[in-house]
């Protein structure tokens, strides 16, 4: 998850008005062009030094953003901190709204000041639910985090970057403290994960200190085998430095690491004891008062749980109305549509082999679908990224527990690019005939378009280039599965069935987690749903729906965001005509960076008015 506003102490601006200024009828001062083009200036500025002074506190933001200021440190986790930002999030917002008049600024500047201050209003009302999430779980959080972050984000170009990692091999002992008193007030107020989550937590950390320095394995730790490879690449040291740096990472590893994973496995351990085997977040203290809250973020719509999952069930049977024409086309020997969802579980032509062979053939048919499509973007979009995108496997340290799929945005500087994961620790949950649909949620013209152009963006200020809302974001994504098959692609039928697949899959979601979270479904009966539902395997059933666990409402902005994203395409199509161009379209949609839906719409519907005017 990621933050998407930022906040800062800003000096009162002063405000000298005069007698002389010109008033509408409200009594609202008239400004001119000159003075909205200064106003403007000064509110992006402010948003700036906003977004700066966030990560100028946040080392881990800074290593993401290629800041090697404070390279060697780990953000500050602790709930004293966790008030001291809200603090500053306060404060923020009366200067927001002592420094800067709405009427006063430019159009794009006037969403920047709304956004804002939604979110900081957002922030400080939903503070009291700061506690109401499981900060490890299967899908990640710290355990998983720190070598993730470590290998992938923490680059070695010289002598004193080594000795950064270094640091931070030493500082991990004082950040896993922070996170086991974290779950102590989670514990305090009855917010433990579900039983089922701690088998997972357990392994991952015990593999996370094992194999070399830990143990007398073969195996060398990715941590070691990650740092001795960065130092080893060093032109400028010589052979003893490079083995001194090794060594004392080493001992920083037996030092700071493995106590800090052994105190974590202790304390989940003994929690593990007080968990229980309801899976809904409506079973601790105020749950139903916090999955509305949620519910609300990630939709960015006034949607109530009941709503969502009638909207689920209708997705669901119009879906599968269109998967019974490609049964047809494929000559299926029967018009039942749970016997093909057998056959598409089943049938062997539909998986690669679970090995090594099988898994290589996977990423190299996935790098061909996403060049192809990189092919045919000009029929799309006017704007298209500069950042690429590189297909990776999930790496085997978390491979076991980790999503079968997701995307990691490129550094903004261009030093690194954007990260299609894909999981092939199980090649059965991996369908050859969703790996279209797949790639292009994950990558082009999916997560990757919209997050990298949103960090390319000129002339906004920077909170808007970076975070999102789920809504949006994953919106998007769903979205742009569909945006191929308008263009020619999915010839296979079977390809085209994935691509209904995923769809369904993201309306059966809106139905599981109201189920799950409202309405107190168990685990068996989501699976259920799910099987009689979907034609995905039971192994990728169990990981989504213990994900939509431990993620309340998450699962939930995809089908919502794609659905109101469509609407307003359709609505612009029926009032523009032959007017109407895609790549105007989606313009509109991704060159303001991500914004909740009532806005998008406001946005839409004025690129419409401005066409209809010309």
């Amino acid at each position: 998850m990621k933050k998407m506003f930022y906040t800062l102490f800003i000096a009162p601006a002063l405000f000298v008005s005069c007698s002389s200024e010109q008033k509408n009828t409200t009594g609202k001062k008239i400004y001119s062009s000159e003075e909205i083009i200064v106003e403007s200036k000064k509110a992006n500025d402010f948003f700036d030094r906003v977004f700066d002074a966030e990560i100028d506190r946040d080392p881990m933001q800074q290593s993401l953003f290629s800041i090697k200021k404070d390279y060697g440190k780990w953000t500050d986790i602790s709930e004293e901190n966790s008030l001291k930002e809200l603090a500053i999030t306060k404060v923020n917002l009366d200067s927001l709204h002592a420094n800067f008049d709405l009427d006063a600024l430019d159009a794009q500047t006037k969403i920047s000041y709304r956004l804002f201050e939604k979110a900081s209003v957002d922030g400080l009302e939903n503070f009291k639910w700061h506690l109401y999430d499981y900060p490890v779980n299967q899908m990640g959080g710290l355990h998983a985090d720190i070598p993730t972050f470590l290998i992938n984000v923490h680059l070695v170009d010289s002598k004193s970057d080594a000795v950064a990692y270094i640091e931070r091999l030493s500082g991990v002992n004082k950040l896993f403290k922070q996170l086991i008193e974290n779950l102590k007030l989670r514990e305090a107020k009855q917010i433990i994960p579900p039983r089922f989550v701690f088998p997972y937590l357990l392994n991952d950390c015990r593999s996370m200190i094992s194999g070399k320095p830990y143990d007398k394995s073969a195996l060398v730790n990715p941590l070691l085998e990650d740092f001795t490879k960065k130092v080893n690449a060093l032109r400028d040291l010589g052979a003893d430095e490079k083995r001194q740096l090794i060594a004392s990472a080493t001992e920083s590893l037996l030092s700071s690491v493995k106590p800090a994973y052994e105190k974590l496995i202790s304390y989940l351990t003994a929690l593990e004891k007080k968990a229980t085997t309801e899976d809904g977040i409506w079973k601790v203290p105020e749950g139903n008062a916090f999955y509305d809250a949620a519910l609300k973020q990630t939709t960015t719509t006034d949607l109530t749980a009941d709503e969502i999952h009638e909207i689920g069930l209708k997705e669901v049977a119009r879906i599968h109305s269109e998967m019974k024409e490609i049964m047809k086309k494929v000559n299926f020997k029967s018009d039942n549509l749970q016997a093909f969802f057998d056959f598409m579980r089943d049938d062997k032509q539909f998986y690669f082999a679970n090995d090594a062979t099988g898994k290589e053939a996977y990423r190299i048919k996935a790098i061909q679908i996403i060049d192809d499509m990189k092919k045919e973007l000009d029929k799309l979009f006017l704007t298209k990224p500069k950042a690429d995108i590189v297909v990776k496997p999930v790496e085997a340290f978390r491979e076991k527990s980790a999503g079968g799929a997701f995307y990691e945005d490129p550094a903004v500087d261009g030093s690194r690019p954007g990260r299609y994961y894909i999981n092939l620790y199980n090649m059965a949950d991996q369908a050859i005939y969703q790996m279209e649909a797949l790639a292009y949620h994950e990558g082009i013209p999916g997560h990757h378009m919209q997050i990298a152009i949103a960090q390319e963006l000129k002339g906004i200020p920077k909170f808007r280039m970076h975070g999102g809302n789920t809504a949006y974001i994953e919106g998007w994504a769903l979205y742009s599965e569909l945006v191929p098959k308008e263009i020619g692609f999915y010839k296979d039928p079977y390809s085209d069935f994935g691509r209904l697949a995923m769809e369904l899959f993201r309306a059966a979601r809106l139905v599981v987690d109201t189920g799950i979270h409202r309405k107190k479904w168990t685990r068996d009966q989501a699976l259920a749903y799910f099987k009689e539902n979907t034609p995905n395997p039971v192994g990728d059933n169990k990981k989504e729906i213990e994900r939509y666990i431990v993620w309340p409402s998450q699962a939930t902005g995809y089908k919502i965001g794609m659905i109101k994203i469509l609407e307003l395409r359709e609505k612009a199509k029926k009032k523009l005509g032959l007017a109407f161009d895609i790549r105007e379209f989606h313009d509109v949609v991704l060159t303001s960076g991500p914004v909740p839906m009532d806005i998008l719409e406001e946005m839409v519907n004025t690129w419409v008015e401005a066409k209809v005017k010309k």
